[in-house]
């Protein structure tokens, strides 16, 4: 169940790194992670844990983070101008926003030969994942949304903690963007995860060495911002769908979980208690049980 080596697929003009796990025969199960947050978000193990229950399961960075390319010519939005205007009703601008990374996610797709694929998205990853089951309905066969939203704006704001959290700059040095990871998942996660605490640091040490990009976090953050809502285009989709999120989550409140899965037609809702805005290692049997029996 190991993972094979990174590698790197033209997709939408732009390169994506990527690797794959499992048997390349096997229904093809396409993860797609949130904002800031490379593909080693998902977790070998985790990987691998789906792809024993019969999954060729492929993870990738998004363009803007990690090894995938970094899109330079829209410079580094003001974020905090773009979330006022988004507060006042009036759609920001940006570089790119989540239509053209669901059209990276169609080309990668595309590079692999992969007619169609199972969706698992996790918080902006879900808002993606939405997207490409809104606009790519026949490469989708079926949709995972966690810890997401349908960007309506009239749902409940992160916690004051979670926004602070969201607002502050990232350290660029070693040291410091590993201390604030930590502080981060402290947030997002909350306490008593143990297992996760004693990764934490390495992890985002993993992270730092694959490429960190603070004005490529912005862009995807001004991408989100700047997409809208999809809630009335979710109410015409015929996609299978299941929506996992925790009532605790301090990010995307579980409200918004409760949004998307009102406004897809037959969608299924699945608390995950105590899972946070995070993918924490007790989490995860709940987690792969769930997208599985989905996932047919």
């Amino acid at each position: 169940m190991a993972a094979d080596v990174t590698r790197r697929a033209h997709a939408n003009g732009i390169e994506l790194a990527y690797d794959t796990f499992g048997d390349p025969s096997a229904p093809p199960l396409l993860l797609i992670m949130g904002l800031g947050a490379q593909m080693i978000a998902w977790d070998e193990t985790f990987c691998g844990m789906l792809a024993g229950r019969g999954y060729h399961v492929i993870r990738f960075d998004n363009r803007d983070i990690g090894m995938s390319t970094t899109i330079d010519s829209g410079g580094v939005p003001n974020i905090r101008s773009m979330v006022l205007q988004a507060m006042l009703g009036r759609p920001p601008r940006a570089p790119y926003t989540l239509v053209d990374m669901a059209k990276d996610s169609v080309g990668l797709l595309d590079a692999l030969a992969i007619p169609s694929a199972h969706l698992v998205g996790a918080s902006m990853g879900g808002a993606i994942a939405q997207e490409i089951a809104l606009r790519h309905r026949p490469r989708v066969r079926t949709l995972t949304s966690i810890m997401s939203t349908s960007g309506d704006p009239s749902l409940p704001p992160p916690t004051r903690e979670a926004m602070a959290m969201l607002m502050t700059p990232t350290p660029t040095d070693r040291d410091g963007y590993c201390r604030r990871h930590a502080a981060v998942m402290k947030v997002l996660r909350g306490p008593g995860f143990p297992d996760d605490e004693a990764q934490d640091l390495a992890r985002a040490d993993r992270a730092f060495a694959r490429g960190v990009d603070r004005a490529g976090v912005a862009r995807q953050f001004a991408a989100i911002l700047a997409s809208g809502s999809r809630r009335r285009r979710l109410a015409g989709l015929d996609v299978p769908t299941l929506v996992l999120h925790d009532p605790g989550d301090p990010l995307v409140r579980f409200e918004c979980g409760v949004d998307v899965a009102r406004s897809v037609p037959g969608a299924k809702l699945i608390p995950i208690e105590g899972m946070g805005h995070a993918l924490p290692i007790a989490a995860w049997p709940q987690l792969v049980a769930a997208i599985a029996e989905h996932a047919v």
